[in-house]
């Protein structure tokens, strides 16, 4: 079964859903906001998808600004600390499927670990994408 770290009011994270449904995935949606992962399964899918923590943070949130994260001498533990403190600060959408994990951005980058990616989607904007 396919998951996605899901925020229903992004659009790459409402894209990214859609290729894996127009694909007939089985998929549980995890509203990571909600029910945010463990640190454990946060810390493995920053390694699996080939990410660092400040790869996978949110720098554009005014928490990250608030709480100094932008600075390039933050450590990996105090980033993870913080997004453990506020999931927002973890970037979307994360896909963990059978054949690996990635942060889908672009939406279109779930192609790479889908058993089988649809021969194309469109996306909300119009935008045409293909495996």
């Amino acid at each position: 079964m396919t998951k996605i770290y899901h925020n229903p009011r992004c659009g790459t994270s409402r894209n990214t859903l859609a290729i894996l449904q127009s694909a007939g995935e089985e998929i549980e949606v995890i509203e990571y906001l909600k029910t945010p992962p463990t640190r454990e399964e946060l810390v493995a899918m920053i390694k699996e998808a080939g990410e660092t923590p400040r790869s996978a943070m949110r720098a554009k949130q005014k928490e990250a600004e608030d709480l100094g994260l932008r600075d390039g001498s933050v450590s990996d533990e105090v980033i993870l600390d913080a997004m453990m403190q506020h999931p927002i600060l973890i970037n979307r959408p994360f896909v963990v499927t059978s054949k690996g994990t990635a942060l889908c951005r672009p939406s279109e980058k779930v192609f790479t670990i889908m058993e089988n990616p649809p021969a194309s989607y469109t996306k909300e904007d119009g935008e045409v994408v293909t495996p």
